[in-house]
């Protein structure tokens, strides 16, 4: 493992300890470097605020893995990354709260809106954009899942995943047999 990356996750480390016992908006630079031993300049050689740390995590530690795989559908890889954010829901619980510009909420709505305009591009080949449809489904399951994680008695994955995939399909199988279907 290279210098650059064990400095990472020193300050992964660090942060994810503080985050323990501190909200994220009371953590600060120097509190994530004096955890770890680390100095200022070290943090901002690799990242430029405690959010860019925290889409670091994400990435390293799921995007990359699931990356390395192959799923035999979007809902194998839905199931992977629910299992993974309860393994570690108190930590993406916390980030979750955190809105705005460089929050994790963002960074996670961006990288699932392309995941979504992806798999939807066939569905309305016929629209002039797919955008509209990517951004209301992306919604949606941002959504479930930011609720799903601050549930104190959140279900399991597995059933959290039957229960989404079970929503979708009878909604979409009521539209699609009652073309007077209205909520």
């Amino acid at each position: 493992m290279s210098d650059s990356n064990i400095t990472k996750r020193a300050l992964a480390q660090s942060l994810k300890q503080l985050m323990e016992t501190q909200p994220i908006e009371k953590i600060s630079v120097g509190s994530i470097c004096s955890q770890c031993g680390l100095s200022r300049k070290s943090f901002y050689y690799h990242f430029k605020d405690k959010y860019e740390l925290i889409n670091w995590i994400y990435y390293t530690e799921f995007v990359e893995k699931v990356m390395e795989k192959q799923f035999d559908s979007s809902w194998s890889l839905f199931e992977e990354m629910c299992n993974y954010f309860y393994e570690n829901r108190d930590f993406y619980n916390k980030t979750f709260r955190v809105e705005g510009q460089n929050s994790f909420s963002e960074y996670f709505f961006s990288l699932i809106f392309s995941i979504m305009k992806a798999h939807l591009a066939d569905l309305f080949d016929d629209e002039p954009s797919v955008d509209p449809y990517a951004e209301f489904f992306t919604d949606a399951l941002v959504c479930a899942i930011k609720k799903w994680l601050s549930r104190k008695d959140s279900m399991l994955p597995d059933d959290f995943c039957r229960f989404v995939r079970k929503a979708i399909q009878r909604a979409s199988r009521e539209a699609n047999e009652n073309s007077a279907f209205m909520l």
